[in-house]
């Protein structure tokens, strides 16, 4: 099954348990987002990566250029460990890791919570990759991916228990649109997937053969 067939079963399976009053909200925000034609407008192929230093999981800073110093690096946005259809992509992305490092390059995760939402994240998962803090998300921005939640789809999460003031250490209603960019060494975006729908993702055979381009 792909990633996207199985996100798709995932939504389809959680649609009976919401209250059409919510769906209704969450719905309409997902068509404005789309709407607003930022998926467009974020970086795409062809442009310069924006720089980054960001804190791992760990707490070591991880910068760009010295991830890129090794090959290629696979840049992925995800909106938190408690969004599901993140957690499911990037379980999807780890299943996916040995086969990115032997086409010699690196896999970062970015979101923008606090690191000790990231450790508990990566260790839950088992991750093999670099989970970084992009607190205030000032790097989905310079990626135009950086958007606020409207005031009643963030009233639906604090319904549902998620609280974004914790775990983004105060800027509870910025996040990424989900996005994945294979970056080659010299910096430049090679191939980007930008999505305004969040239950979307890059699939992992397309990232692997946008690496087998760069050759």
């Amino acid at each position: 099954m792909s990633l996207n067939a199985e996100l798709r079963a995932f939504y389809d399976s959680r649609q009976e348990h919401i209250p059409a009053d919510i769906r209704e909200v969450m719905n309409r925000a997902t068509k404005d987002l789309a709407d607003s034609g930022q998926a467009e407008r974020a970086l795409a192929a062809g442009e310069l990566a924006p720089g980054f230093s960001l804190p791992s999981a760990d707490g070591r800073i991880v910068s760009l250029d010295t991830l890129l110093v090794d090959g290629p690096v696979v840049l992925t946005f995800y909106r938190g460990s408690w969004c599901p259809y993140c957690n499911i992509a990037l379980r999807s992305l780890q299943q996916s890791h040995d086969e990115i490092t032997a086409r010699g390059a690196r896999l970062v995760a970015v979101s923008p919570q606090v690191p000790d939402e990231s450790l508990s994240l990566a260790e839950k998962h088992e991750l093999a990759f670099e989970v970084l803090s992009d607190i205030g998300s000032d790097t989905a921005k310079q990626y135009g991916l950086a958007f606020d939640l409207p005031d009643e789809l963030a009233a639906v999460y604090e319904g549902f228990g998620i609280d974004l003031q914790r775990v983004n250490a105060g800027h509870a209603r910025t996040l990424p649109l989900p996005a994945t960019y294979v970056i080659d060494r010299d910096g430049i975006i090679r191939w980007s997937f930008v999505a305004s729908d969040y239950t979307t993702r890059a699939e992992p055979a397309d990232i692997l053969d946008a690496l087998d381009g760069l050759a």
